[in-house]
């Protein structure tokens, strides 16, 4: 099957047709962690510092998929490996025993890894669905060209290099804050990993299956099973105290969940406004556990439960928004 969407002519590219590249430069960190509650809306200004790393990965890896013709499985396993990137070299949450003083990496403990099975699910979970994706397809839904690059060469080499500065930032502060440091053979494990997810990616890409006849859900009951499901997974991590459990409650939701969007997706009749509204029901996943979720950062009980209401109010605006123009350009 020929890939129809690979870019093999110059096209004028502008101001305006970037724009939606800005938009999930800052809407990615924005749902990483000020939706989910993690940042008040008081250290609001913690954005700058934020969008070139979460901001610059989420813009790359939609220009590389849209550039190579490539759907959302590849945007997904992309997504996989940035979290590899983030919480294996920034933050080196994967292998730090007593990272943010919490010691994540005992329950489930993977001797020889140095990692802990619940984490290493639970943190790559949220950057591949929430961190990356999810924003990723709702920009895309608010655009008059959803499988189209939004950016020239020069748009695309200023987040490039947003992104490499977002990493070494990152890197920077977290050193600063926690000497500890991964061992080099943790170090080449994230790099292995990196490099074949891409490798997956490039696959799936390129060898897309044809989409056959059949009927799909319809769009609200999937907006209402993709906040189900993804209740339950943030659920699961929570309440399951046993780590080995947890780890494979949350990855048995979600091949499942793959498997059954995988089934329905290839379907003719599926169209962006059914992606969108997964994504969207996932979305407001993150905006009801703010509420109980403890911010890193202090803040007053009030100031927080402002922000959080904001935020989610805002995320319930934005589902709006991307619904009305899924009705007004289509997959077009």
């Amino acid at each position: 099957m020929t890939n129809t969407n690979v870019v093999t002519a110059p096209q004028r590219y502008s101001v305006k047709r970037s724009l939606p590249a800005l938009g999930l430069f800052f809407l990615s960190p924005l749902v990483a962690e000020f939706l989910l509650g993690n940042i008040p809306i008081s250290a609001l200004f913690a954005l700058l510092g934020l969008a070139p790393l979460y901001g610059g990965g989420a813009v790359l890896i939609r220009e590389i998929v849209r550039r190579r013709g490539w759907g959302y499985p590849s945007v997904v396993v992309l997504a996989l490996a940035y979290g590899v990137l983030e919480e294996g070299i920034t933050t080196q949450s994967l292998f730090n025993p007593n990272y943010v003083d919490q010691r994540l990496l005992d329950p489930g403990h993977i001797g020889f890894l140095g990692m802990g099975a619940p984490w290493t699910v639970f943190v790559l979970g949220l950057h591949t669905i929430w961190s990356i994706t999810i924003p990723i397809v709702l920009m895309e839904s608010m655009s008059r060209r959803p499988r189209d690059p939004w950016l020239g060469k020069v748009g695309l080499s200023v987040y490039v290099a947003l992104f490499v500065v977002g990493i070494v930032a990152t890197t920077a502060v977290q050193l600063g804050m926690d000497s500890f440091v991964a061992s080099p053979a943790q170090f080449a494990g994230v790099a292995v990993a990196i490099v074949v997810l891409v490798v997956v990616a490039a696959r799936i890409g390129q060898r897309p299956r044809p989409r056959t006849a059949g009927t799909v859900p319809p769009v609200w009951l999937l907006a209402v099973a993709g906040l189900a499901v993804s209740s339950g997974w943030m659920v699961a991590s929570d309440v399951v105290k046993n780590g080995w459990l947890g780890a494979a409650v949350m990855l048995v939701i979600d091949v499942v969940a793959a498997v059954v969007l995988v089934h329905y997706s290839r379907r003719t009749s599926w169209t962006q406004k059914h992606t969108m509204a997964v994504a969207g029901g996932a979305l407001l996943t993150y905006a009801w556990h703010a509420f109980p979720e403890t911010p890193v950062f202090d803040a007053p009980h009030t100031t927080d439960l402002v922000g959080n209401t904001v935020f989610a109010l805002l995320a319930v605006a934005l589902l709006i928004s991307a619904t009305i123009r899924c009705d007004k350009f289509g997959d077009s």
